[in-house]
């Protein structure tokens, strides 16, 4: 994008605080939102850019009570996780047709046999790629289809995994290490029971002598348990390669929100830890969950397990706030204070972009502002 159009797009939007810009990490590439739009650009194999974009419904038009604060960051979330999902599929598309088009090269070039028809030993009788063309409207109802599905499908597994990981596993163990510890009722049990009662009977109840302290620590455990994750996480090459785009994009936030023109050089000078990153706001999530689920008791394990699952929209749109609040200039030191240790293992969560990644980011913000209102 050149300085006058930036120029341009820059008045029409006025104030850059008005207009929220947020974004994500994928495959080769970053996906960029906009109040009213989004836009996913990924690197190719041949160094070209690759793009889709779309306008996103208002859910706060059309339902106002969205408006509302803690409301509208539970739906924020929900909104966030399914374009999540689809910028991953999408990412993950375009990698899959780079890698085909890379093994057709190598059997063209001699370096990789091509594969044998199943059911045949003849070298004659190799596997051809078979293209079906189905009627357009046919295939667009098909591929929406499909897309639908396995978006509600990887937000299926994502809640379960998280739950059980967050949630059910940091419960337990906290519950078994205070029984250990002696710093809850431990179980009674009579001398005959078996190894399966004993399991139950130690895990079914909840009776830690400071409730308090019980929270405090199984926030901690589950704040141990996320780290850990992003640690190993970042071991992977693949992932580390994932966190330059997420560099990138936080760099790429920075010189939109400071009103400078949208060019790799501008970029490059800003910082890679962001205040509104996902990662900040997990970790607001964790401490105002140990808060929250500190007011609330129950002896039974699953009653907790539940209202810890229940609660979790509103811890999420509490957290937004805090995340959006923090974010802005005139905050207090409490709202920094919150963030702190989301800027701080973002050290992790974002590596140093080169030109080219942030040239990726650039052009998918430049292709959701193109879609955005005037009026926005």
């Amino acid at each position: 994008m050149g300085k006058k159009t930036f120029k341009l797009l820059h008045s029409i939007f006025a104030v850059e605080r008005d207009l929220i810009v947020g974004g994500q990490a994928v495959m080769e590439g970053v996906m960029m939102r906009t109040p009213s739009a989004y836009a996913i650009a990924c690197r190719r194999k041949d160094g070209s850019i690759t793009t889709t974009a779309e306008v996103l419904p208002r859910w706060s038009d059309k339902y106002s009570w969205l408006k509302f604060p803690v409301l509208r960051g539970g739906a924020t979330l929900i909104q966030s996780m399914a374009l999540g999902v689809k910028a991953l599929n999408f990412s993950a598309k375009v990698w899959e047709e780079d890698h085909e088009e890379t093994q057709t090269e190598k059997v063209a070039a001699g370096e990789l046999e091509p594969a044998l028809a199943t059911g045949t030993t003849d070298d004659l009788f190799t596997k051809a790629p078979a293209k079906v063309v189905l009627p357009e409207k046919t295939q667009s109802k098909g591929k929406k289809a499909a897309s639908s599905a396995s978006a509600v499908g990887s937000i299926a597994f994502a809640l379960l995994f998280n739950v059980l990981l967050f949630i059910a596993a940091p419960l337990l163990l906290t519950n078994i290490l205070f029984i250990a510890l002696g710093w809850a009722d431990a179980p009674l049990l009579t001398a005959d029971a078996s190894w399966w009662t004993t399991i139950k009977a130690y895990i079914w109840e909840i009776k830690p002598h400071s409730w308090l302290a019980f929270n405090l620590i199984d926030g901690i455990v589950r704040m141990i348990f996320f780290v850990t994750m992003i640690l190993t996480m970042s071991w992977i090459k693949d992932i580390r390669r994932v966190f330059e785009y997420h560099g990138a994009e936080h760099k790429t936030v920075f010189t939109w929100e400071k009103g400078l023109a949208l060019i790799p050089e501008n970029a490059a000078t800003q910082r890679r830890q962001h205040p509104r990153c996902g990662t900040s706001f997990l970790m607001v999530v964790m401490l105002i969950a140990i808060v929250l689920f500190s007011v609330i008791k129950f002896d039974a394990f699953w009653m907790n397990l539940v209202v810890r699952i229940a609660l979790m929209p509103l811890v999420a749109g509490l957290s937004y706030e805090v995340i959006r609040y923090a974010a802005k200039k005139e905050s207090g030191a409490t709202f920094k204070i919150m963030t702190l240790p989301g800027l701080w293992l973002q050290n992790i969560t974002t590596q140093e972009p080169d030109n080219e990644q942030l040239e990726v980011a650039i052009r998918a913000l430049e292709e959701s502002l193109k879609l955005e209102p005037e009026t926005a």
